[in-house]
Order: C-alpha cells, then sequence, then structure tokens
C-alpha cells in the first residue's frame, strides 16, 4: 500500500510538471493586419508568440481580398492587431466573420497600433471621394517612420500584456534590446541621407511622408491625380514640367503600382523610378523590421547619389 501511495503521489507530481510545462509553452497567438507589426511582435514576443499577417508586404494594404482563411486565422487568434487610422478598415469584416469575441473592438485581445502616435497630413477640411482616398484620420504609413517604433512597440508590449500579464518582463526585455538595435540603425541611416537632406523627389501614391520627413526628404508632387486616382494627361505633362524645373531626380513607388506609367514620367522627365516598399518583405530579404527600414534607406540613398 505504501508503495501504491508513492506510486501515486509521484505519478500527480510529474502531472503536475507536465501540465506546468505544457502551459508554460503555449504561445500567444497574434494576427496582424499589415507584415510591419508581425515583424515587430516577433522581436518582442520572441519564442512566446506565434504571429501571422493578413497582409504580405508586396501587397497594397489598403485593399485586401477578404477570404475564409483570414477569418479562420482570426478566429484562433488571441491578439489581433490592426494598423488604424482607416488603412485596414477591410479587416473589420473579417473580423466579423471570425466570430472571435476575444479580438472584436473594444476587446482585450484588440489593439490599435497608432495609440500615441503623432499623425501627419490630417485633413484641416471636410474630406468626401471627390478627394479621392483621403484619410480623415490623417496619413496612415506611419510605419515607415522608425522615429515612431518607441511609441508602437510600447503599445504592442501592453497589448500583449493584457493577453499575457505574467509575460510583461519579457515583453519589456526583449522591446529594450530591440530598441537598443534600433537606434543604432537609426545612426547608421541618419549617417546614409545626411548628405541628401532638402532633396526633392515625387511619389506614385502618398505612402511615404513618415519615412521622408524622418529623414529630411522633401516631397514636391505625386503621380496620382489624388490619391488613389489615375493621373490625367494634364497633371502629368506638369508634374515632368515641374520634375525638369525642379531638377528632381528619382520617383519613389510601391511594388503594387502603375510601374510602367511611373517609368514613362520619369523617362520624360529625366529622372528615375526607384521602388522602395513600404511594409516588411516588400522585397526578397527583407523581413525584419530593421532589415525593411536598411533596404529602403539604402536604395534612395543610391538613387539621390
Amino acid at each position: 500500500m505504501r508503495f501504491r501511495a508513492a506510486t501515486c503521489a509521484g505519478l500527480l507530481i510529474l502531472l503536475g510538471v507536465l501540465s506546468t510545462g505544457a502551459e508554460g509553452a503555449h504561445k500567444l497567438r497574434v494576427v496582424t493586419t499589415i507584415p510591419d507589426f508581425k515583424a515587430l511582435v516577433e522581436e518582442i514576443g520572441g519564442d512566446l508568440v506565434d504571429v501571422d499577417a493578413l497582409a504580405r508586404g508586396y501587397q497594397n494594404a489598403h485593399e485586401i481580398e477578404i477570404r475564409p482563411s483570414l477569418m479562420l486565422r482570426l478566429r484562433r487568434a488571441d491578439l489581433f492587431v490592426e494598423n488604424g487610422l482607416e488603412l485596414d478598415a477591410w479587416s473589420d469584416v473579417a473580423v466579423q466573420g471570425a466570430n472571435n469575441p476575444k479580438i472584436i473592438r473594444g476587446a482585450v485581445g484588440r489593439v490599435d497600433a497608432s495609440r500615441g502616435v503623432n499623425v501627419l497630413e490630417v485633413p484641416s477640411t471636410r474630406v468626401d471621394r471627390s478627394l479621392g482616398d483621403v484619410h480623415p484620420l490623417g496619413n496612415p504609413h506611419y510605419s515607415l517612420d522608425p522615429g515612431l517604433m518607441p511609441i508602437v512597440t510600447q503599445t504592442l508590449v501592453d497589448g500583449l500584456a493584457r493577453v499575457a500579464p505574467e509575460r510583461r518582463p519579457t515583453f519589456e526585455k526583449n522591446r529594450e534590446a530591440f530598441l537598443a538595435r534600433l537606434e543604432d540603425a537609426m545612426a547608421r541611416w541618419t549617417k546614409t541621407l545626411e548628405p541628401y537632406k532638402g532633396a526633392k523627389v515625387v511619389v506614385y501614391h502618398p505612402d511615404y511622408v513618415y519615412f521622408l520627413t524622418r529623414f529630411g526628404i522633401g516631397q514636391i508632387g505625386m503621380v496620382e491625380d489624388r490619391p488613389g486616382i489615375p493621373p490625367s494627361p494634364q497633371h502629368l505633362a506638369q508634374l515632368i514640367r515641374q520634375m525638369k524645373e525642379e531638377r528632381v531626380k528619382v520617383l519613389l513607388a510601391q511594388p503594387w503600382n502603375d510601374l510602367k506609367l511611373a517609368q514613362r514620367v520619369a523617362d520624360d522627365a529625366g529622372a528615375k523610378v526607384v521602388v522602395i516598399p513600404t511594409m516588411v518583405g516588400g522585397v526578397k530579404g527583407a523581413d525584419t523590421y530593421i532589415g525593411a527600414i536598411d533596404y529602403d534607406v539604402n536604395a534612395l540613398a543610391q538613387a539621390l547619389r
């Protein structure tokens, strides 16, 4: 009887250890709308998180097709991170279809990463469809500014800690390590673009204002007539004339823009087209946040050289 009791006790202890280990090994399932936040959550969460993004870096983040596979990912999520500022308003349909109460708006598992960000290009007048795809809350492409990442990563830590409060010390430690690497990279990026401070570029779509503002590069116009509206011949003629007059040598475009049109404008103006993705994974190999900004900085510096 003693042996049987001791054996039972030992088994109970072993089961307790295994149960604790299994619980400790549970990874938080995080879904983000765009890959920038996937990369940042992976930096903060490390091996405590399993992260997926609904959009890919080479896609137009304004227009993502809602498929059942996206809803399935959201159904299993413990945390959902959105860009906010209406960039990813399409995700509301996916969340509704996922039927996951943990990530609906206002729930503890919902994170708006734009909280606390100093938003640029906030319209001062009433916005309607005649203005094109103008965002009433301001330009939503803030993740392209590495200088805003201390604010954004703190928001992500707070969101992760709401659903796993016991892991906050690890999240904070990982965040500090990431920000230290980012600070070193920022010094390198600033030095790389310092010789071109004050230079002017043209953009295809107004995606780059945070990136250009951070590094002191000016934007004098865009290929689109209005955001999301194809340009008229008159608009293009005026833009080309302005580029020649101001000696603009670089036109920035996204992988999903009409690159043939961008190239024609650049050729007529005596400039060059530079494809600079605005999201992580927009080009092969730029799969981390620092790696993506590295690519963009070096591509812009080479074009301006």
